[in-house]
């Protein structure tokens, strides 16, 4: 008999057995009547039963999970409106904030504790962090009869990591009270939070710096000095405080140099390998033994024979000088930057071209062990194939030094891509004494041609269009993209060619896009009289022209401005914009002039744009803002207030050349005019996706929430 059919007829079982004969000689009238019985009371009893289960969020009925949350005062969320009422039987599971409740449960029971403060900075903020409590860190005066071995002490001046751990959040020197908000005191807590993510560089091949020596090499391919960082190792314990070896920060050289072995391997933070160096193989990495940490900011340090000389704070390496590699020389390893922008190994959107009817379209794979060694050979392939589309997808992270010279026929779609997690390096050098060497690009009409995910150095893009009366070539598309800021860089981030243009539209009809790509200066050369303005479209991207006493977009000659009509969102421009029209600009910086030479059509809004510029109607922009509140307020000086008023709200950045992690990054002193500037009370600029303003914000609240009555919390950003 089934469990259903027992629980219903309990009751009739508790007859004594002559009724129950009785009852079976005439049908079994009292056994349906008592099962109806039965079935109410069972209910009943199960109500009764599933109170208790009701106490638990793991197994309270949906109704009841809004009570539990706000007997903790849990506020649900109704920015899209209040959502149905959660008795109902009709109400979508995933409106009931079980999982949300259970989390809260789960933090107040940790209230108070170091590793939830850091396990809020991360669910929130996004952010890998470190809290530390303020006392521990205070001199303490050791009595004999009750030593703390545990509490900081003062510096040890032959405790060298102790020494170079000074300044960071992992010291462990003791400190004297610091009364003020934010310094060491009793009832302090301070969270140390890394902005700046971490990026990976999978066996690319390393930048010989020749005018230094031909041993000397340096692990960017663009040859600048940059910071490895390092690749954190997992916390699996909730009650874990995050260590160094936890955070994606810059790796120390004192570090490297006392333990080699955690940052070097496959499934660590970097790796060399020198084909036939040593009598190494290529498939061989150099082994760890065979690395020494030096200073090699002057490259004076000498090498021993059979050893490399790495330096991870610079980004440098070594080869002893007489035993210089033969072959070439690849590395993987990790650097920083703030968002997933330009070229980079991190996980993006492929676009996929649409396919069209009665089209024929190709896949042609180039890299190492794929169908095609050269840029170069899938497209002579494709145009043996005389196929309508083609995708040349670059399948690994290698460096491609060839002349590039294509030709886009009518009605055509070629996109040249970087394979998911990779970052193709496409290296521009001069093949030709006599012609210009830029990667260049004809489209013709209806076509259309997409860069996505690619690094280009040396040379500029050069895209022209076909001569064709009142037809429009088609499209360009960048996309997470790096077209480097003049051309290339010295080892001080410097740029190497300043005053030259990395993206030049030659008599192109059509549109141009720009997203999520960092460029250098933009010349458009167009038929002012026989053409209309190009559209240019960029959005959430950096525009450098190396400096703001350059043009950043202009019509090439000086004073000549760009016939072109330009939409800018979330972007940050450094360099003078000379423009034929803006039909839109808005949550953008821009560091220097912006001259429009149609003022009538368009709207520049919740934009950052020196004082003096002529644009199009402004709202809400920044130096205005504060200027018009200057005046409002009335008295005396107040041009001279104006005056200190801009200049407190021009943006700060915490590095103004790519290459530096904290490249176009708002510094920590920016004013909040620029940081939640934006419409949405984001920051201005081409992070202003990241919402850090709005993240932090809520990181504060919870960290209030959650720190121990009478303590004070404070958020410090590291980088």
């Amino acid at each position: 008999m089934a469990e259903s059919e027992l629980r219903r007829d309990r009751l009739y079982e508790l007859l004594p057995a002559i009724h129950r004969q009785r009852d079976a000689q005439q049908g079994y009238p009292l056994k349906a009547l008592l099962a109806v019985i039965g079935e109410q009371a069972q209910l009943i009893d199960d109500d009764i039963a599933q109170l208790y289960e009701n106490w638990f969020i793991e197994t309270a009925q949906d109704w009841a999970v809004p009570y539990i949350g706000a007997l903790l005062g849990h506020v649900p969320l109704a920015e899209a409106g209040l959502p149905p009422d959660i008795s109902t039987c009709v109400t979508p599971r995933r409106l009931v904030p079980r999982r949300e409740i259970a989390g809260l449960i789960r933090a107040r029971r940790r209230k108070g504790s170091l590793a939830l403060l850091e396990e809020l900075a991360r669910d929130i903020g996004g952010w890998p962090a470190r809290a530390v409590e303020a006392y521990r860190r205070l001199a303490w005066t050791q009595n004999l009869n009750h030593p703390h071995a545990q509490r900081h002490r003062l510096a040890d001046l032959r405790a060298m990591d102790a020494l170079d751990r000074l300044g960071t959040p992992f010291e462990r020197a003791a400190r004297t009270v610091d009364l003020r908000r934010g310094g060491v005191n009793i009832a302090a807590v301070t969270v140390y939070a890394w902005r700046l993510q971490r990026y990976s560089v999978t066996a690319t091949a390393a930048c010989c710096v020749e005018e230094s020596g031909p041993h000397c090499f340096s692990f960017s391919v663009l040859g600048q000095d940059a910071p490895l960082w390092r690749k954190p190792l997992p916390e699996n314990d909730p009650a874990h405080i995050a260590g160094e070896e936890n955070i994606p920060a810059p790796i120390r050289r004192l570090a490297f140099k006392q333990r080699i072995a955690d940052f070097y391997g496959p499934e660590h933070s970097l790796l060399l390998w020198a084909d036939g160096w040593a009598g190494f193989k290529s498939d061989q990495p150099v082994p760890a033994e065979k690395l020494i940490a030096a200073d090699l900011s002057d490259w004076r340090y000498a090498v021993p024979n059979g050893h490399i000389a790495v330096d991870p704070v610079l980004g440098r390496f070594a080869f002893p000088a007489g035993q210089l590699p033969k072959k070439g020389v690849r590395v993987s390893y990790h650097y920083g930057f703030s968002a997933d922008m330009g070229g980079g190994e991190y996980a993006r959107p492929l676009l996929q071209p649409p396919l069209r009817p009665g089209r024929v379209q190709r896949l042609y794979r180039v890299g190492r062990g794929q169908d095609y060694g050269r840029i170069a050979d899938a497209l002579l392939r494709w145009e043996k194939d005389g196929a309508d589309d083609a995708v040349i997808e670059l399948c690994d992270s290698g460096v491609y030094v060839e002349p590039l010279n294509i030709q886009v026929d009518n009605d055509k779609t070629l996109q040249l891509r970087a394979a998911p997690r990779t970052r193709p390096v496409l290296r521009l050098i001069d093949w030709q004494t006599d012609l210009p060497d830029a990667f260049a690009v004809s489209l013709g009409s209806r076509s259309r041609f997409s860069l996505d995910g690619l690094l280009v150095t040396g040379r500029p893009l050069r895209v022209s269009g076909r001569p064709a009366a009142e037809e429009c070539p088609g499209e360009l598309l960048i996309r997470h993209c790096t077209l480097v800021p003049g051309w290339g860089l010295d080892c001080r981030c410097e740029p190497r060619r300043p005053a030259e243009p990395s993206l030049e539209l030659a008599q192109l009809r059509g549109r141009v896009r720009i997203s999520h790509s960092i460029l250098g200066a933009i010349v458009v050369q167009q038929d002012e009289v026989l053409a209309d303005p190009l559209r240019l479209d960029i959005a959430d991207s950096i525009i450098d022209a190396t400096s703001d006493r350059r043009e950043a977009i202009t019509g090439g000659a000086p004073g000549r401005v760009a016939h072109v009509l330009a939409t800018i969102r979330r972007s940050t421009i450094f360099g003078i914009v000379e423009l034929h029209a803006l039909a839109l600009g808005e949550n953008s910086i821009f560091s220097a002039c912006v001259h429009v030479a149609r003022r009538q059509i368009g709207c520049l809004r919740y934009s950052y744009v020196p004082a003096g510029c002529r644009t199009p109607r402004r709202h809400r922009c920044q130096p205005d803002g504060v200027a018009e509140a200057v005046r409002a307020g009335g008295g005396d000086g107040i041009e001279q207030r104006i005056a200190l008023e801009r200049a407190r709200v021009r943006p700060r950045f915490t590095a103004r050349r790519y290459g530096q992690p904290g490249y176009a990054q708002l510094a920590a002193d920016c004013a909040a005019e620029i940081v939640r500037g934006a419409d949405d009370e984001s920051e201005m600029g081409a992070f202003h996706h990241l919402y850090q303003p709005q993240r932090s914000a809520n990181l504060r609240a919870r960290l209030a929430e959650y720190t121990p009555a009478g303590m004070q919390v404070e958020l410090v950003f590291v980088n």
